[in-house]
């Protein structure tokens, strides 16, 4: 059986939509991370998104684990397209049918040059079978984001978009899913050490 604990990168105080834009993570909450660091198995391999938020909370709490691979761009946020930067509220009030069904009905609906949710996990689904069959056995930190997160619970729970999303993923918390031989389990979500 091989652990995941999927972290959620630092916070980017960011009041609009944040996806493969670079923003840095306000890392300045030691006691948090020190916290997060203890509590994650210590010889466990690291690997987080290549997006900078993601990396530098990856850093910050890898402490002794010397096994950290690549960077991977497969553990990026979805990428909101021409939504990128911008609030709900603006994206609502030129698009509101769109804005309602991406949020709602989420699957096959994308934002104008963004992904859909079924592409956003497909594309994560992919790199972590590739982890987890490169490392089995093994306990997985993998730092990333919301979006990245939510679809490994959705796939974990067996459950559609709709209700994956109604799970809060934190900053700095840890959402703990097993791969077995015969399938996933969830043993934590959103757990704040």
């Amino acid at each position: 059986m091989t652990r995941l604990h999927l972290v959620r990168h630092g916070p980017t105080h960011a009041k609009y939509m944040v996806g493969w834009s670079d923003l840095p993570a306000d890392l300045s909450d030691s006691a948090a991370i020190a916290r997060l660091a203890a509590y994650l198995p210590a010889k466990a391999i690291i690997i987080s998104s290549d997006l900078s938020r993601a990396a530098d909370t990856a850093s910050a709490i890898q402490g002794a684990r010397h096994h950290r691979l690549p960077h991977h761009p497969d553990l990026r946020e979805i990428s909101f397209g021409t939504w990128e930067m911008r609030s709900f509220a603006e994206i609502e009030a030129e698009d509101p049918e769109l804005c309602f069904a991406y949020w709602d009905n989420p699957g096959d609906v994308r934002p104008p040059n963004g992904e859909s949710w079924n592409e956003v996990r497909a594309r994560v689904d992919t790199a972590v079978d590739a982890l987890v069959a490169a490392h089995p056995g093994r306990d997985l930190i993998v730092v990333a984001h919301f979006g990245v997160i939510l679809t490994q619970v959705q796939r974990a729970l067996d459950v559609d978009a709709q209700e994956a999303f109604g799970h809060r993923i934190d900053n700095l918390s840890v959402t703990e899913i097993t791969r077995h031989n015969k399938g996933w389990s969830v043993d934590r979500i959103n757990h704040r050490p």
